[in-house]
């Protein structure tokens, strides 16, 4: 009687009989033999097909198979040192499920616009499957790692009636009769959720209109935000080196077929641990001057300069303290100079750039009707968010990191759109 498996567990069924569900990746022959490559979406495994043991009928309806026909494969498992997984099936009987004519992504190269109008059909291939893997064990690991840490997950609205930026790059839609917009991010509620849980986080899509076509960009994409009460802007950081190198470590731990898969050199990740290196803005904008950039203090980093910066180092780094008129209206001033932010953005190495950013966020009610008046900010759509430092205030921190660029990073991408299993991008919302 065979065993319904899977390859991911073929190892465990050595000499027995199992029955696989999958498709037909690719296949060859050499005559009186076949050799079917089937993929279950756990791996990819090699079943032999030989025409003498399996009889005609079966043979013949090997022969038949196109590729990414699903099929049903019987057969008996057999290791085998030559195979990349260490096993093969020697096939005895296969089932057509459904046909697959003309498929249009044949193992040849194709170009980047055919692959993404065809993406609902590249994720199949083993490089894209590996990488949405990887994806999905940087989400396992956030989390654990958040739900280790006495962080209870809180779920905000992805329709808003403001921006937690306080910018023009919104999504707006009608909400009957009101304007409402796309979501940027979830921390202005964590905010609020915080001084009810302590320590809690948030994780889902946000959307940003931004005309960027620059391999680090999405428009919408997917942000893990955590928040915290009575965190410093040290306590902040402290957390976020602890928080990345967990991740790392995780994917290093559970993804070494994926990787290689994707051929990411791995020794690049495996000096990912805290402490991480820090600069301040001061120092960043100094050593880039020496290095002849044309920039000022006051100025925002570029991608060019991210990537420098980073590039000194063997892990992410931290640069703190960025001028108060360059960054968002609720970061909590440096007491001893406040014309900075306690704020930090954290760099990744290998020209990936800002895959966090974070801040002692403001608690004292009347300087935060200072910045309301500043930012002219609508206080009907922020009434709530002002009063949270009306009743109970505390200092708190926070932090957002986008899954898509950590994702790239990790798998050493070229592109952030191959991290996120259908990218919308500034001409793309197809498929």
């Amino acid at each position: 009687m065979a065993t319904q498996t899977t390859v991911a567990q073929i190892g465990t069924y050595e000499g027995q009989a199992v029955i696989l569900r999958g498709w037909l990746y690719n296949k060859r022959s050499s005559g009186k033999i076949q050799f079917l490559q089937v993929r279950d979406g756990t791996g990819v495994i090699q079943c032999v097909a030989v025409r003498n043991e399996v009889g005609e009928d079966v043979f013949a309806r090997c022969s038949e198979l196109t590729q990414e026909a699903s099929v049903i494969v019987e057969g008996v498992v057999r290791a085998d040192a030559r195979a990349p997984i260490g096993y093969e099936v020697q096939l005895t009987d296969i089932q057509l499920v459904g046909e697959s004519v003309d498929y249009p992504i044949t193992l040849k190269e194709h170009g980047v616009d055919f692959l993404m109008d065809h993406r609902h059909l590249w994720i199949r291939t083993p490089r894209q499957r590996a990488i949405l893997k990887v994806r999905a064990e940087v989400e396992r690991a956030m989390q654990a790692f958040l739900d280790g840490d006495g962080f209870t997950r809180v779920d905000p609205p992805v329709l808003t009636p403001s921006s937690a930026e306080g910018t023009t790059e919104l999504f707006h839609i009608k909400y009957f009769d009101e304007d409402a917009y796309l979501t940027q991010s979830g921390q202005m509620y964590m905010e609020a959720a915080a001084m009810a849980l302590g320590k809690v986080y948030s994780m889902g899509p946000t959307f940003r209109a931004e005309r960027s076509k620059t391999r680090r960009h999405l428009i919408e994409f997917w942000m893990i935000e955590p928040e915290m009460a009575y965190y410093t802007h040290d306590d902040n950081l402290a957390l976020q080196e602890r928080f990345v190198s967990s991740v790392v470590e995780h994917v290093l731990n559970h993804c070494e077929a994926e990787l290689a898969t994707i051929g990411r050199d791995v020794s690049k990740l495996q000096h990912v641990t805290a402490p991480f290196p820090r600069m301040s803005y001061d120092e960043a904008i100094a050593w880039l001057q020496k290095r002849g950039h044309d920039i000022q203090w006051g100025d925002d980093f570029g991608a060019p300069h991210e990537t420098e910066l980073a590039g000194q180092f063997d892990r992410p780094v931290f640069i703190e303290r960025y001028p108060t008129a360059i960054k968002a209206f609720y970061m909590q001033p440096d007491p001893e100079r406040p014309e900075v932010v306690l704020c930090a953005d954290l760099l990744a190495p290998e020209g990936y750039g800002e895959i966090i950013g974070g801040s002692q966020r403001i608690h004292d009610f009347h300087l935060m009707e200072e910045r309301f008046a500043q930012h002219h900010l609508p206080e009907a759509a922020y009434q709530w968010y002002l009063e949270l430092r009306k009743w109970g205030s505390v200092p708190h921190s926070g932090f957002g990191i986008g899954l898509e660029r950590t994702v790239a990073w990790i798998c050493g991408l070229e592109h952030v759109r191959e991290a996120n299993p259908f990218p919308r991008t500034l001409y793309r919302l197809y498929p």
